[in-house]
């Protein structure tokens, strides 16, 4: 008599040690690749030139100037550009670890509409504190810390039940989100830090402007406009939350 033979269950499948979104690893190949021309493709001329067209500058707006082609993209452009590589290197920390699971959770076009709404939205809160100045604002830092209040709204709740972890349950009512400790401690420590760096108190001796304007208008920008591009999940009863 043959005994049935018995199959072995498959193997759980191990979450991959790089487990980023397909539009992240874009956007800091991309962000990486624009680092690496300015600073070793370009010239100096060339790359002050390229920084006209592609960089945020308020006075643009002052209406001295005419509104040509790069006043309107460069409050997109330039969230894809880093004063350093240092500066490059923590806001491509903090893309990977906020930006990932948000893309896994909303999709890549709402993704991307996600970073070009954040990223507009620093830039017009630092407008509206400095509209005559003519500072270059650069940098991935208003998207990130609209991807940031992303993670509060879901109370930082990450599904890694599957290869690719998303941010998981229910977008938390604004009451919630409050009476959460560890997003209202995050908050608070965000905001403070933000404020300090802002004075100039975070790095003694670094007399590099911090456009700590843009990453609050980045954050509120993701905190209450993240509705508009989370469609929420599926549950198993069919109902969307």
């Amino acid at each position: 008599m043959t005994l049935p033979q018995q199959s072995n269950p498959a193997p759980a499948g191990r979450e991959p040690v790089f487990n980023l979104s397909a539009v992240v690893v874009a956007i800091i190949a991309g962000c990486t690749l624009v680092h690496l021309v300015r600073g070793y493709a370009l010239t100096p001329a060339q790359d002050f030139e390229f920084l006209l067209r592609t960089a945020f500058i308020p006075i643009r707006y002052s209406g001295q100037f005419e509104i040509d082609f790069f006043a309107w993209t460069s409050p997109v452009t330039y969230s894809l550009i880093h004063g350093d590589f240092i500066h490059l290197l923590i806001n491509m920390i903090w893309l990977a670890a906020f930006g990932s699971p948000l893309a896994n959770r909303i999709g890549t076009i709402r993704f991307l509409a996600f970073w070009v709404f954040t990223s507009v939205a620093a830039v017009l809160l630092h407008y509206a504190v400095h509209a005559g100045d003519q500072a270059m604002v650069v940098g991935a830092s208003g998207a990130v810390s609209g991807m940031m209040a992303a993670a509060a709204r879901f109370g930082f709740s990450v599904d890694r039940s599957a290869r690719r972890p998303a941010f998981a349950g229910r977008r938390l009512p604004l009451a919630a989100v409050f009476r959460r400790r560890n997003v209202v401690v995050f908050l608070g420590a965000w905001f403070a830090i933000n404020l300090i760096a802002g004075f100039g108190y975070l790095v003694p001796g670094d007399d590099r402007s911090i456009a700590w304007e843009a990453h609050i208008g980045g954050f509120l920008a993701g905190f209450f406009g993240l509705a508009m591009f989370d469609r929420g999940q599926v549950a198993q009863n069919g109902q969307r939350f």
